[in-house]
């Protein structure tokens, strides 16, 4: 009982510390034909500035890194070529977009589902190198407009057994409270399966994106 007292006001508390952060951005594409729509933000994950497009019941969070060829945190207006999540930077990458002089830059898509409460159980895609491309324009207004469609390699993960028993009521309160922060603020709060306690299932499939389109404000 004691317990479960101290998971509520947790939750409660991380509830009301993080009020939700109104903009005019928007998102919207159909995921495997279920329409996705939301408020994206621009976040900084590391060295690169990513748009992140998050919504919860499920929790799901599809972020798309757009990377110049000269590395400058600018994000000229043109078409991007969609490139392999997991091995984005080589030079294999940067060559064939440079080699037609086709596109600005390279662009990675990742898109994170919630299947199981609470984070039990994620479907993760990621996009490959398949000559698929994201056009970017930039308004008068400030706002970066892009559309896309394309195929991700979908995989599943699970917690993993040993998280679960020795992680106990710690793993999960904190799993309650990210997922109140994702909820109340917009942005994702440790929502990525991988490295962080759960197990690649064998199970693979691919994810659809179609008619993806965003605008987000810049400045």
């Amino acid at each position: 009982m004691k317990t479960l007292t101290a998971l509520c006001l947790l939750l409660a508390v991380a509830m009301t510390s993080f009020a939700q952060i109104a903009n005019d951005n928007s998102f919207s594409a159909q995921i495997d034909s279920k329409e996705f729509k939301t408020q994206p933000r621009r976040i900084k994950i590391g060295p690169y500035w990513w748009v992140t497009a998050n919504a919860n019941k499920p929790d799901k969070s599809l972020r798309i890194w757009l990377g110049s060829f000269d590395n400058k945190d600018i994000v000229e207006p043109g078409e991007y070529l969609i490139v392999d999540a997991d091995n984005p930077d080589t030079p294999e990458n940067w060559k064939k977009a440079q080699a037609t002089k086709n596109y600005k830059g390279i662009a990675v898509v990742k898109y994170v589902e919630e299947t199981r409460e609470p984070r039990m159980e994620y479907h993760v895609g990621k996009s490959l190198n398949n000559n698929e491309t994201i056009s970017v324009k930039k308004g008068a207004d400030g706002f970066l407009e892009a559309s896309f469609s394309c195929n991700l390699a979908g995989s599943y993960w699970k917690e993993k057994a040993t998280a679960t028993v020795f992680g106990g009521v710690g793993r999960l309160v904190s799993k309650m409270e990210d997922k109140a922060v994702t909820k109340a603020s917009g942005y994702d709060s440790n929502i990525d399966p991988e490295g962080n306690g759960y197990k690649k299932q064998g199970k693979t499939d691919t994810i659809a994106v179609t008619n993806g389109t965003f605008k987000l404000k810049m400045n």
